[in-house]
């Protein structure tokens, strides 16, 4: 066979498959078995190197595209049952939800100034919002700002304690971060006394920035913000036991700044970072940068829809 091999023929299939002395409907019945099975080793290790890294936080589409980008064909279905046989499904959640908000208090409430908003541009509403941290004996709270518009967290803290100071300094600090025009923003929340109170509509005030807030009961006109504590949640928090307030906090910024908003892809951004997304709107904004945008295949997507609950579901 080595000989036949070396007299310069071309190598075609059935050539080798008579040299062998096989026929070729029996090498193409072994490649059917083996093939599927050697490409199913490659996709589950790549799988396994992209879950583990993010902790198994990380959905099975995410990985799916991820894949893609990396050069393998491979759908989500498939993947959704690698992953289930390796064990690799995201961890879920949950048993008790501490509350986070008090509605029920003497300070004013604004109207819903964000209803049916069209967005259009960094920096015309803002959603804040507080969730709670699970620790080893007690509870933290995390406070949030996010640019409606790109889903970038732009301002956070975190105490062990519900009071205004928590969300006025995650507010100063996305103040500090994007120094929007005056008269130029929407600041959104629900109706908590800690978004309610003077202290922290008078920072607004200071900054020129107009207060929206959720009507009674509708989770839906600040879904943005509940999107995000959900995201962490789930990708971040949930399976991990905290020690204290200062392990918490060195856990739970890093992957605000570094992961959620410089890494993770958003299926509303068209696949993109929060990150690249605001630079790629920029861009466009800058003479001739729109068409230069769209032909390396980066331009923004169209504006977002309004916060309207059905409208909000299909973006999910």
């Amino acid at each position: 066979m080595t000989s036949s091999l070396s007299q310069g023929c071309p190598t075609t299939i059935e050539r080798l498959c008579r040299l062998a002395g096989v026929s070729r409907a029996g090498y193409y019945r072994f490649w059917r078995k083996s093939a599927p099975r050697a490409h199913d080793t490659t996709v589950r290790d790549a799988i396994q190197r992209l879950a583990l890294a993010n902790g198994r936080h990380r959905g099975y589409r995410l990985v799916a595209f991820q894949l893609r980008q990396e050069g393998l064909i491979v759908n989500h279905k498939r993947v959704l049952r690698l992953m289930r046989q390796d064990n690799l499904l995201c961890l879920r959640q949950r048993p008790f939800v501490p509350p986070t908000t008090a509605s029920r208090h003497g300070w004013p409430v604004v109207p819903n100034l964000a209803r049916g908003m069209q967005l259009s541009r960094l920096d015309q509403l803002w959603v804040a919002d507080i969730t709670y941290i699970r620790l080893q004996e007690e509870f933290a709270y995390l406070a949030v700002i996010l640019d409606a518009f790109s889903r970038r967290v732009i301002g956070w803290a975190m105490e062990d304690h519900l009071q205004a100071s928590l969300a006025i300094e995650a507010l100063r600090m996305a103040i500090e971060a994007r120094r929007p025009a005056p008269g130029s923003l929407i600041h959104h929340s629900d109706r908590g006394t800690q978004y309610a109170c003077s202290d922290y509509t008078e920072v607004l005030a200071a900054y020129d920035i107009a207060a929206s807030m959720s009507r009674i009961g509708n989770p839906y006109d600040n879904a943005k913000a509940e999107r995000f504590m959900r995201t962490l949640k789930t990708e971040q928090v949930d399976g991990t036991l905290y020690r204290d307030l200062r392990h918490a906090r060195a856990d739970i910024g890093p992957f605000i700044e570094q992961i959620y908003n410089t890494q993770r892809l958003h299926t509303a951004l068209g696949y993109r970072t929060p990150a690249e997304f605001e630079a790629w709107h920029r861009a466009s904004l800058r003479p001739g940068g729109g068409d230069a945008a769209r032909l390396r295949g980066s331009a923004p997507p169209p504006p977002a829809h309004p916060l309207d609950p059905e409208l909000h579901r299909l973006n999910q």
